[in-house]
C-alpha cells in the first residue's frame, strides 16, 4: 500500500502540503479528489484515508471495492449488479442512504458516478463531517460541474441555484491530481470552496502546481507550490491540532493578499 511518505518520495507530495491535507482531515473537511482515469484517485484517497483516526466508526461505499482502510471499526459497503433474472441489485445510492442509518462519523463513498452525488452532498450537510469521495473531472471546476450534472441524475427537480448551493455548503475541499506525459502522477491543485457570488460558485486555489517544462529524458519538471492565498478554515485546523504557519502559504514573490 502506498503511503504519504511514498508520495513525498515520488514527488508527487511535498511535506508541507501532506501536513496541511493531514490536518484537513482531523478537522473534518469534507473533500472531494478529482482526477482523469488512472490519475491515481482511489490511491490518494487510501493514502488521507490513513490520517482517520482510530476512534472513528467509517463506513465505505464502493463499487467495486478497493479501498484498505487500516482503521478497527471500518463497515464495508459494495454495490451489487442484477442477478440472472434481473433483480436483486444494489445500487450505490440505496448504499449511502441506508450508510446515513448506521451511525458513521464519517462516510467515504470510493467514487460517485450518478444520482448518488445528491445523497453524498445531503450526508455532508447533515452533521457527517470529514466525509471524502472521489470524482471523474479534470480541474475543480469540472469537478464542481460533474457534481451538480450528477445531481440532475437523481431525477429531481430542483433549481440550478439549490443544487449548486448544496454543493457549496457541502464541499470544503478538492484535491486534483494529474496523470502526465511521463507516467506520473501528480497533486496539481488544491482548491477551497468559498461561496457564492450571485449564481457563480466561487473557489481560490491554495496550492498549484508550476509546470516548468520536459527534461531530455521526457520527465515532466516543475512542483506544487502555494498561490499566496490563505484558506478561510485555518481556525479549524488550530483546533483540530494542526496550527498552520502563514508562512507556507507564501508565493515565490513572498507577498500575502
Amino acid at each position: 500500500m502506498i503511503t504519504a511518505e511514498r508520495l513525498i518520495e515520488l514527488g508527487a507530495l511535498t511535506p508541507q502540503i501532506e501536513r496541511f491535507l493531514r490536518g484537513c482531515v482531523a478537522a473534518k473537511l469534507n473533500t472531494v479528489i478529482s482526477g482523469g482515469t488512472g490519475s491515481g484517485k482511489t490511491t490518494f484517497l487510501n493514502v488521507l484515508s490513513t490520517f482517520i483516526g482510530d476512534d472513528e466508526r467509517i463506513i465505505t461505499i464502493e463499487d467495486p471495492a478497493e479501498l484498505q482502510l487500516a482503521q478497527n471499526n471500518v463497515i464495508r459497503l459494495e454495490t451489487r449488479p442484477p442477478n440472472v433474472l434481473g433483480k436483486s441489485e444494489v445500487r450505490q445510492r440505496e448504499l449511502v442512504r441506508n450508510a446515513l442509518r448506521m451511525r458513521p462519523d464519517r462516510i467515504v463513498v470510493g467514487e460517485v458516478r450518478g444520482g448518488e452525488a445528491f445523497d453524498m452532498l445531503q450526508a455532508m450537510n447533515t452533521g457527517h463531517e470529514g466525509s471524502l469521495t472521489t470524482v471523474h473531472a479534470n480541474t475543480p471546476r469540472d469537478a464542481l460541474a460533474r457534481i451538480q450534472n450528477m445531481v440532475l441524475m437523481a431525477g429531481l427537480d430542483l433549481p440550478e441555484r439549490a443544487i449548486k448551493e448544496q454543493a457549496v455548503s457541502a464541499i470544503d475541499l478538492i484535491v486534483q491530481l494529474s496523470r502526465f506525459s511521463d507516467g506520473s502522477r501528480r497533486l496539481t491543485h488544491v482548491t477551497e470552496i468559498t461561496g457564492m457570488e450571485g449564481d457563480i460558485v466561487t473557489a481560490q486555489d491554495i496550492f498549484l502546481f508550476d509546470r516548468r517544462g520536459v527534461d531530455s529524458d521526457g520527465r515532466v519538471l516543475g512542483s506544487i507550490r502555494p498561490t499566496g492565498l490563505v484558506p478561510n478554515f485555518l481556525d479549524r485546523l488550530e483546533r483540530a491540532g494542526f496550527p498552520m504557519e502563514p508562512e507556507i502559504f507564501l508565493a515565490d514573490d513572498g507577498i500575502l493578499p
